[in-house]
């Protein structure tokens, strides 16, 4: 089978896309598929979340040939099966490089993902807000992009958008990545303007919307460097029902 390489995408910031990516990557690790997350961000904070301690090598310099892309993966301390491409900011190496450098070799993420994907069940590319050529080519290493949105006007605005943008980037770097899901973050049901924005959601396209409610075990597992499905403090962790939608998201990407 082959491995399928999943990103997380709005060009707007806020709307919890490390969350969302680093949690489903648990998720996939948690049921026992060897996954990898790849950290496309420059500020590093999926890296920050499930590691003490800069490692030696980040992607940037895989990137940029200083070592093999072998060396720069670590596992992550507390998860099984799961481990992680990481960024660090060190100097803003993966900044720089995606300012001076990328615009000569937009598919070198490409080539990383086909060089590794046999070594991995499932792979999760973690990106920053904007819409770059370092988001771009990570657009188009990856088989499906979802996008993460809050309950807010502003979040459909960006989503109109980013599928505009979307669309000139299969054209233009004739990419086949996939685009048919979007997440709304930070869900609540009792209020008028989430409910509206989730039926906007839906009605945008042939998208299948997916709502994860507010909940603090996002936060305090990030706090703790730890999955979220395995936080618990006082025999409470996470929220049933956000449970439910990661393991909806799981089955839908990779079944």
């Amino acid at each position: 089978m082959l491995t399928k390489t999943v990103a997380f995408h709005l060009q707007k910031g806020g709307v919890g896309k490390t969350t969302i990516s680093g949690t489903l990557a648990c998720q996939s690790a948690l049921n026992d598929r060897k996954t990898l997350i790849v950290d496309c961000d420059p500020q590093g904070n999926v890296s920050s979340w499930f590691l003490e301690k800069a490692p030696k090598w980040e992607l940037a310099d895989v990137l940029q040939g200083r070592c093999y892309v072998s060396d720069a993966i670590v596992e992550v301390p507390k998860l099984k099966q799961l481990y992680l491409l990481p960024t660090f900011g060190i100097g803003g190496t993966l900044k720089s490089y995606s300012e001076t450098k990328l615009n000569e070799e937009p598919f070198v993420l490409q080539d990383l993902i086909n060089e590794v994907s046999e070594s991995f069940d499932h792979i999760v590319l973690d990106l920053s807000p904007g819409l770059g050529m370092l988001e771009r080519s990570a657009l188009i290493a990856s088989d499906e992009v979802i996008t993460p949105m809050t309950s807010e006007v502003f979040s459909l605005d960006g989503l109109e958008i980013f599928i505009h943008e979307l669309e000139k980037l299969r054209k233009n770097l004739r990419s086949n990545v996939r685009h048919n899901k979007i997440i709304i973050n930070s869900f609540d049901t009792r209020i008028r303007q989430h409910r509206d924005i989730y039926e906007a959601a839906m009605e945008s396209g042939n998208y299948k919307v997916y709502r994860i409610p507010v909940d603090p075990v996002f936060r305090k597992s990030q706090e703790a460097g730890t999955a979220p499905q395995l936080f618990k403090v006082k025999g409470r962790g996470m929220k049933e029902a956000t449970a439910k939608v990661f393991q909806e998201l799981y089955r839908d990407i990779w079944s």
